[in-house]
């Protein structure tokens, strides 16, 4: 008898993914996990299921913060959410997207980072009439003794 597996979502659902809830345990763990690299950028990195966990959960936990599928946040590759309430979009590439790395998404999550700055200095894309909306839903965690 095989067992069946579960399928992984295609990029398409990555949306859904999102939608699925951070406990705020889970969201100060994973935030916690990195925070010392992401106040001195001369410590090594965090392990890459580390970083995973921070930029997934800081990003969910926006998509629920937010809810909505105007703006759509990247953070490759780890993750892809939509959010803030308006028209939705469901083909194509989307007419409101934010697209940053992990550390830049991070610094901005937990507030180490303004919104601004980050465009301003190139770390972060932003297209679209409403992606700079995203900016008032962060931070969405503050490390631990901030």
């Amino acid at each position: 008898m095989r067992t069946r597996r579960r399928a992984r979502p295609a990029v398409g659902n990555l949306g859904e993914v999102a939608r699925q809830s951070v406990s705020p345990a889970e969201l100060r763990s994973a935030v916690d996990a990195v925070s010392e690299w992401l106040r001195d950028d001369s410590v090594d990195a965090p392990a890459r299921t580390e970083l995973a966990a921070a930029v997934r959960s800081t990003a969910r936990t926006l998509a629920a913060s937010a809810p909505g599928h105007s703006v759509e946040v990247r953070v490759p590759p780890f993750v892809a959410v939509q959010c803030i309430e308006g028209p939705r979009h469901t083909r194509g590439t989307p007419p409101n997207v934010v697209e940053t790395d992990p550390r830049t998404w991070l610094l901005l999550a937990t507030g180490l980072l303004d919104f601004a700055s980050a465009l301003d200095s190139g770390a972060l894309t932003a297209s679209g009439s409403r992606a700079a909306e995203v900016a008032r839903w962060l931070p969405v965690a503050r490390p631990s003794g901030d």
